[in-house]
């Protein structure tokens, strides 16, 4: 029946891994590569195969071995495809790409990637499309892009045949010139790289490269090879700046010939899109920067064109001109021209807002002529910027949020220097960005969206990171800020956050301990009458912020909480609500710890006793009650040392994920909630021995003969078979070990483990929970119970979550868990009463059965072989005690050997061992024919590792 490519390439693009696991890579890719050479596959089929290889050539070519074959196939299947079948010879020049790259031969310089790069520079240099359809440039197209993949991936690979590739750049008038153009480009700019280099390599060499002289040119490349990885990753990373951070080539004044092809590069530049242009400009930037002896003076012919251009990208590629060549290309006028051009393009109404921000950045990061700055990682504006100019950038309310926030950090940097003595157009601008600042707050005073909302507190914290040293301004967005949250107290999450990361950005400032008290004296004095539910949760948030900073008196704030439980109704506290309890708690805990705590004993003992007696919820009050205790039990001291237990380096909160951190609801209450992934594998399973090994010697001894025993033994041992509590399954013993040394996870409690399956040979697997696993005691035994649906080797993926001693949950991946064929091996599940000489009758009778030629359909699944071996005596008699031991059936002493392996769910194996005078004979049976491939591989591992060892000793 034929394949229905589609859906099976279908299925295997939506999940490989799952596709795989019925099958394996090998088989697949070479069911592809089969099909891909059949004439009778019509070419559109043919595309579709190569799909896979293309996208995921990794998986189905894991190894250069097998990605060198792979490769040889497809260069097989082009030679032979005809020439008008275009999009399908396309495609495999794709698919070998992928496929030689991924596996590493090209940086490797295997044989087969050099005959593909002699094939696609042929490809490239087929000039016979020009006469006949157009449609047939797309080869050369596609080989082009490909010769560029492979000089980007491994830098130098096509420097030898720069001379060719100018001149297929010269000579191309069709639109493939620009492909041409670009490759010619990327790998001029590459081979000086790797001149630079070189050591001792001078004009000579360039010149040699230039002219194709690939002997002089490259005279050191039997030793040097391609660029290493190092060296390709710098190379990717060039980065041009104006004190010459680039690798040189010393040259003199002789480049000539450098000079004339980037001539010709820079004429031709117009014909290309403006994106092609933009590299070519940058890649040639790049190597003027390489060598001095060419002056920058060879782009100003094309400064007219750049600095009136409208395009993003060629714009940007100016800059960085600019930026690595600054004066000596650029005049002042020039860098004058470019700013005022920017600033317009930044507020220009017909640009998107991503352009906008774009040009905005540019004006942040501009290269000047002679910079000031201190490097490229800070914002600084460049000298030529003068308020006059920048006005046309001030914020209005008008804006969207990243336009409006990028405005006012770029005029708020412009006008930093201004103090609150400034004068003119500096100090009007200082105060409109406050008047801008003002017309947000008065906007979220009136019901403002969510994203105005968030935008305000932007834009004050830049206000304040910029100008808070200036009293004016601060004291007055303070009380400003105070009054918001009067009238909207659902604001208390914004606020704390702003004054969190002002303290954390302005570490010298006091303004966010300024706010915090002003906010607490804003809580405290309003009259408890208006006081409802939502305020008071609120308002229990911001005093607990409040409650953190040791330079704040807390009298007031105890006062509050004094009052708010003895004088509101007392439904309010005799409902029990848990989350106003545990607000209640969280300020109480802070407290604990406040510097002053000395003066605040008596009224905190007071609320903590009316919260332990009185409130609704008796979790409360018993947290309530602890907090008690502590407080009147312990020492200054001690409660100190109790509550340092993992605070962080600011003092802020505690870190220990105990019940009562996370009852007072700390900051860390979503990190204790959420479940941590490591790096690196914590734990790891090691296989032990199994429940059947350790039995081996017990069930080679239990029974003897019995005069009650079955007439037919075969048929009573299947009986059992039908009985419903009859369990066929594998039971694995493991190890639980640790894999890393990471102190961190000396302790860890609550082990669940959990197994996933990569394919369907077996049922899926229960969790199996481990209580504890200390570094100090014997590692746990984990008992792998497996119930197969085939007797076939798998792999297990595993994973653990556990908790860690300070609480938090964690989940670590396992290493794979590889389960062999040999582990599903199990003695026969005989009668309990039954001896040797019925297991031996059992034997005889399987062995006739599935050697019997009768054609019954139960026998249909019954198979016969033969392995040979060379093995001496005394290696054989080692080879059975070590390995068929358990599974032995007739006396070990007699002259053939009689072993039966049962393999739930209901398979056998067995195996007639006898010492023949050429070479030693297992004779196989079994009634599932599936199982002969790893019976043979099985048997091949054992007997070579015996010959190997008796090798070893007998040398």
């Amino acid at each position: 029946m034929a394949v229905n490519w589609a859906e099976k390439i279908s299925v295997f693009s939506s999940s490989p891994s799952r596709f795989l696991s019925g099958t394996t890579a090998e088989a697949f890719l070479a069911e592809l590569l089969r099909e891909l050479r059949d004439d009778r596959a019509t070419y559109s089929v043919k595309v579709l195969l190569l799909s896979p290889i293309c996208e995921y050539p990794t998986l189905l070519c894991p190894s250069d071995s097998v990605g060198e074959e792979t490769a040889l196939e497809l260069m097989s299947v082009f030679a032979q495809c005809p020439s008008k079948y275009v999009q399908f010879r396309c495609q495999l020049l794709l698919a070998l790409t992928s496929v030689l790259i991924c596996t590493s031969c090209v940086s490797n310089q295997s044989r087969v990637s050099q005959d593909f790069l002699d094939m696609l520079l042929q490809v490239a240099q087929d000039t016979n499309d020009l006469q006949g359809d157009g449609a047939l440039r797309s080869l050369r197209a596609t080989a082009c892009d490909c010769l560029r993949e492979l000089e980007a991936c491994s830098p130098g690979l096509l420097s030898q045949h720069l001379e060719l590739l100018g001149g297929l750049r010269q000579r191309e008038g069709s639109r493939l010139h620009q492909a041409y153009a670009g490759l010619h480009t990327l790998v001029l700019r590459n081979s000086v790289y790797q001149l630079t280099q070189e050591a001792g390599a001078g004009a000579e060499h360039l010149k040699a490269l230039l002219g194709g002289n690939t002997t002089v040119a490259w005279e050191a490349e039997q030793d040097s090879g391609l660029m290493k990885n190092k060296d390709s990753a710098l190379l990717a990373s060039l980065i041009l700046g104006p004190m010459g951070t680039v690798p040189t080539l010393q040259t003199g004044s002789d480049s000539k010939e450098l000079r004339s092809v980037l001539s010709s590069l820079l004429e031709e530049s117009y014909l290309l899109t403006p994106m092609c242009q933009a590299s070519l400009l940058y890649r040639l930037t790049e190597v003027v920067a390489m060598v001095p002896g060419v002056p920058p003076s060879v782009f100003r012919a094309q400064l007219l064109r750049l600095l009136g251009t409208s395009e993003v990208c060629l714009l940007h590629a100016t800059l960085l001109m600019k930026c690595a060549f600054t004066d000596s290309l650029f005049s002042a006028e020039d860098e004058a021209f470019i700013l005022k051009r920017l600033v317009v393009l930044s507020q220009h109404p017909l640009l998107s807002t991503p352009e906008k921000l774009f040009y905005m950045d540019c004006i942040l990061h501009f290269p000047e002529n002679r910079p000031i700055g201190c490097g490229d990682d800070y914002e600084t504006l460049p000298v030529l910027l003068t308020p006059r100019l920048a006005s046309a950038l001030l914020p209005t309310v008008f804006n969207d949020s990243a336009t409006m926030l990028a405005r006012l950090n770029l005029l708020s940097l412009l006008y930093l220097e201004e103090g609150e003595e400034g004068e003119g157009e500096e100090s009007l601008g200082l105060a409109y960005l406050y008047e801008h600042l003002n017309s947000l707050l008065h906007i979220v005073e009136h019901g403002g969206s969510r994203e105005i909302v968030v935008t305000f507190f932007r834009a004050t914290f830049l206000f304040l990171f910029y100008f808070s040293h200036l009293e004016r301004f601060a004291n007055s967005l303070l009380q400003k800020l105070c009054s918001l949250y009067s009238s909207h107290t659902h604001l208390a999450p914004q606020l704390i956050n702003l004054a969190d990361q002002t303290q954390e950005k302005l570490p010298e400032s006091n303004w966010a301990v300024r706010l915090l008290r002003a906010l607490q004296g804003v809580i405290t004095e309003a009259p408890l009458s208006q006081l409802n539910l939502q305020d008071l949760s609120q308002h229990l948030k911001m005093l607990a912020r409040v409650a953190e900073e040791g330079e704040i008196p807390q009298q007031s704030t105890l006062s509050f909480l004094s009052s708010i439980i003895t004088q509101s109704p007392a439904s309010l506290f005799m409902s029990g609500d848990w989350r106003l309890g545990n607000s209640l708690l969280g300020i109480c805990r802070r407290l604990l710890d406040h510097p002053s705590l000395d003066s605040l004993l008596i009224p905190q003992a007071d609320i903590l006793q009316h919260l332990a007696c009185n409130y609704g919820d008796t979790d409360i009050q018993d947290h309530a009650r602890l907090y008690y205790t502590l407080l009147t039990t312990l020492s200054r001291e001690k409660l100190v040392s109790v509550l340092a237990q993992g605070l962080t380096e600011g003092g802020r909160q505690v870190k220990k994920r105990t019940l009562s951190s996370i009852m007072a609801e700390s900051e860390g209450l979503t990190s204790a909630l959420t479940i941590h992934q490591t790096e690196k594998a914590i734990i790891k399973l090691v296989e032990a021995q199994s429940e059947q090994q350790e039995a081996i010697q017990t069930d080679m001894d239990s029974g003897q003969n019995t005069e009650n025993c079955p007439k037919t033994a075969l048929t009573a041992y299947r009986a059992q078979f039908d009985e419903s509590s009859f369990a066929s399954d594998v039971t694995l013993n493991y190890l639980l070990m640790w894999g890393t040394d990471n102190s961190h996870f000396d302790q860890l409690f609550s082990i669940c483990l959990h197994f996933t399956l990569t394919d369907n040979h077996y049922e899926e697997l229960s969790d199996i929970s481990v209580p504890c696993l200390f570094r100090e005691r014997p590692s746990p035994i984990v008992r792998l119970r497996l119930k197969p649906k085939r007797p076939n080797p798998t792999i297990l993926q595993a994973s653990a979550l556990f908790t860690t001693q300070d609480g938090l949950s964690w989940l670590t991946v396992l290493p794979d868990i590889h389960v062999s064929f040999q582990q599903t091996f199990l003695p026969p599940p005989v009668p309990p009463a039954w001896g040797r000489s019925e297991k031996l009758s059992l034997f005889e009778s399987l062995w006739d059965e599935i050697n019997s030629e009768s054609g019954e359909k139960d026998l249909q699944d019954c198979a016969t072989s033969l392995f040979c071996c060379q093995l001496k005596e005394d290696a054989l008699v080692a080879l059975v005690k070590e390995h068929f031991l358990p599974f032995l059936i007739s006396k070990f002493e007699k002259e053939e050997i009689k072993v039966l392996f049962f393999l739930p769910p209901q398979s056998h194996v067995l195996l007639k061992v006898q010492s023949e005078e050429d070479a030693v004979h297992f004779k196989i049976s079994t009634d599932n024919w599936q199982l002969l491939p790893h019976i043979s591989s099985y048997l091949l591992t054992i007997t070579t590792t015996q010959k190997n060892l008796r090798a070893d000793c007998e040398a």
